[in-house]
């Protein structure tokens, strides 16, 4: 049965139940359809704006002129989901949905583009871009973690949740979420393509996760030989730290899975570095929380407070 499943009307659903405020029929209509629907009117592209919450920061010069080179051909089939402008400005309209069209449009010399006008709150504008964002499968890692963050801070869905709504692993989320952890720099060589999720990963934990990142693009190293580097770098930064012994005799640095599963989640939901040390087979350890800014400490100590 579960084989036959939607995934894409089945995400739709899930956000929806997700925010009680966000009518059903807004995503099946608009984040569901998939035929070519009869536009509300044209509407010149100098009328409308992006959407500054769109989770995709990037578009490639191919894929849009790929789309270009169609759209010349048959023009825009799929209308854009627009909604009267935040600004109250008659005439003018914020991207809800086909940012990629709109620009495409431009590229191609299009003076107006097909639209669907609808009013929408902010909340139903944020779900319907990630959704449409999420169901391409072409964003990068960066711009899908970025989309799970903005679910989890302005909604406060948990990672449990946002998994099965999204039909995604709780890991998945949560390895996501834990590349914002990393500078802007190791952030930027990822969105481009320089560096994989995977690599961005191993760089997570390392204390210079910017040089790091640097040396492996400049060599060309895989994601195993990433790990190995930032092993290596965070054996040298803490060279006191205790080692185990692996059963065939080696020593073992890494943390055990579990251990290294709970930092990223109590990291991805913080939004800052987390550290748990746990000595194997006993009850005690101790946790800790790095801060880069004082106003990430704020944020930390109002939110142990709001606990009591």
């Amino acid at each position: 049965m579960s084989e036959k499943r939607e995934p894409r009307r089945g995400l739709g659903r899930g956000l929806s139940a997700l925010m009680a405020d966000v009518e059903p029929r807004v995503i099946a209509a608009e984040a569901g359809a998939e035929s070519s629907r009869r536009p509300d009117r044209l509407v010149p592209v100098e009328r409308i704006t992006p959407n500054p919450d769109q989770p995709r920061r990037t578009f490639t010069d191919s894929q849009l002129t790929e789309l270009a080179d169609s759209i010349r051909t048959k023009g825009v089939i799929q209308p854009l989901i627009v909604r009267p402008h935040p600004s109250g400005e008659e005439g003018t309209y914020e991207i809800v949905a086909g940012e990629r069209r709109w620009r495409a449009a431009q590229m191609a010399q299009l003076h107006e583009v097909p639209v669907l006008v609808r009013d929408m709150t902010d909340t139903e504008v944020l779900e319907i871009a990630i959704i449409e964002n999420i169901q391409r499968a072409d964003l990068n890692a960066i711009e899908e973690a970025a989309g799970y963050r903005q679910l989890m801070t302005r909604f406060g869905h948990t990672q449990e949740k946002l998994a099965e709504a999204l039909g995604k692993s709780r890991s998945h989320i949560a390895n996501l979420l834990r590349l914002l952890n990393l500078p802007d720099d190791v952030q930027t060589l990822v969105v481009s393509g320089s560096l994989s999720a995977g690599h961005a990963r191993a760089l997570i934990t390392s204390p210079n996760p910017s040089e790091l990142a640097a040396s492996i693009v400049k060599r060309g190293l895989s994601v195993r030989e990433t790990e190995k580097l930032a092993r290596s770098a965070s054996e040298a930064a803490d060279p006191d730290r205790p080692r185990r012994k692996r059963p065939e005799g080696g020593f073992n640095f890494d943390k055990d899975a579990d251990t290294k599963a709970l930092e990223g989640d109590l990291s991805a939901t913080l939004g800052m570095r987390v550290s748990v040390d746990h000595k194997p087979g006993q009850e005690a350890g101790h946790v800790v929380i790095s801060y880069d800014t004082l106003e990430q400490l704020d944020a930390l100590c109002m939110l142990l407070s709001s606990g009591r």
